[in-house]
């Protein structure tokens, strides 16, 4: 088969190394992808928002298979163009990437079919979401409606803190136009557990479980980042737990999307909260989690290549997905800085001397083969044991041979709840 994975981040890499694992692949491309991908893969110059061209090069390059990675892409309708051409692609349509692309839908979706979740309001005026918060009390959550790199919640200790996080969101469009429109919702109590799922539009079968790290500094301080590192599993549940995160929120979910003509098909990624009165849905996403993947694709024994045929075909339930039987956890190396401004172009030394699988994300390959940093989170380096002080103690043994000018690390993932 002919592959093409679509992105350039962490989890591309993870999920094109399992790709490369596959018998079933011959030739493997990512676009754009990076300097760790360029080891395994063919990098293709194309950015993964640029859909019409990605597809002309998919139908040129006679793809068997286009693995559709980062919301972006999928939110404009790539797996939607993909298809239409003949193109087999892996990810949910546009109609169903509205569950991470539109925090709205989501909420109003998730009142609508009784899935566990929040209290909110919506509100697409400034001062009306303003005088709103004087009635409430703190802390409490502020959420750009649209899709803002992770970065677009805010987690108010203070109203004051909240309308100052409304204003930059709304007037001073610190995300954009994502901001527009901004969610208003109580802020929910308990550990944070993430559950990917495979789903074909009817089944959806649950990953091991994760749990991630926002922000940026030890003791879960600092600014909200795409993930600083992820353990795997994310939480000591039982049987009846599992059971009842399915029964209550995945299954409903995916008879909610089917319901509202959005079957969907790909990952779907829920964000759970487990609070004393059960566990309920803080956000949505419609494609694999980052860092979440490189902690979870290490332990999948199962070929990744059928799994992604069964969804697209419809037939995950017979699929049997086996999982490697141990903890797993990744730690960032981001750039100093980094949510906000950072500097790029410092050379990555310590590579070759990692015993530890590193999945590169914010890194470009040099024409003299130096690998230098491109990004906010540069790689990512996972470790693996029978328990999970095993693999977090692992994961911290490998990044300790890895340095560049100004590298940021947390050094408590795994230690605290996230």
């Amino acid at each position: 088969m002919k592959v093409l994975v679509v992105g350039g981040g962490g989890r591309e890499h993870a999920i094109c190394t399992k790709l490369k694992e596959s018998s079933k692949v011959d030739e493997l491309f990512c676009a754009p992808g990076n300097g760790g991908t360029a080891a395994i893969a063919t990098n293709v110059d194309i950015k993964a928002t640029d859909v019409d061209k990605i597809v002309e090069y998919a139908k040129e390059g006679s793809f068997d298979l286009v693995v559709v990675a980062p919301e972006d892409p999928l939110a404009l309708g790539l797996v939607d163009k993909l298809s239409a051409v003949g193109i087999r692609a892996y990810g949910p349509s546009a109609d169903a990437a509205v569950i991470e692309s539109s925090k709205a839908f989501s909420k109003t979706l998730m009142k609508k079919y009784n899935i566990p979740t929040a209290k909110y309001e919506l509100f697409d005026d400034e001062a009306k979401a303003i005088a709103y918060l004087d009635t409430q009390e703190a802390p409490i959550v502020i959420k750009c409606d649209g899709l803002a790199l992770g970065k677009g919640v805010i987690i108010a200790q203070t109203i004051e803190d909240a309308k100052k996080a409304v204003h930059e969101m709304m007037s001073d469009h610190k995300f954009g136009s994502a901001g527009n429109t901004v969610v208003i919702e109580e802020c929910m109590v308990g550990p944070e557990l993430t559950v990917l799922a495979f789903a074909d539009g009817t089944t959806a079968v649950p990953m091991i479980s994760s749990r991630d790290h926002k922000r940026a500094l030890d003791g879960d301080k600092g600014l909200n980042t795409g993930g600083m590192g992820a353990v795997t599993p994310g939480a000591d549940l039982s049987e009846e737990d599992n059971k009842r995160i399915y029964d209550t929120i995945i299954d409903p979910t995916m008879k909610a999307l089917a319901a509202e003509g959005r079957a969907f098909k790909g990952t779907i990624y829920f964000g759970l909260m487990l609070t004393k009165d059960g566990p309920r849905v803080v956000e949505y996403n419609c494609r694999f989690g980052d860092p979440e993947t490189q902690a979870i694709l290490p332990r999948l024994e199962t070929d990744i290549v059928d799994i992604f045929e069964a969804t697209i075909d419809g037939t995950l339930k017979d699929i049997d997905i086996k999982w490697k039987d141990c903890c797993s956890c990744v730690v960032v190396a981001a750039s100093g800085g980094y949510p906000e401004s950072y500097e790029k172009g410092f050379e990555i030394k310590g590579l070759e001397a990692c015993d530890h699988p590193v999945f590169h994300a914010g890194t470009k390959k040099l024409d003299d083969g130096k690998i230098v940093t491109s990004g906010g989170r540069v790689l990512c380096v996972y470790g693996e044991g029978a328990t999970l002080d095993e693999a977090i103690d692992s994961a911290y043994e490998g990044l300790a041979h890895i340095s560049f000018d100004k590298m940021h690390f947390r050094h408590d993932i795994g230690r605290t709840l996230g």
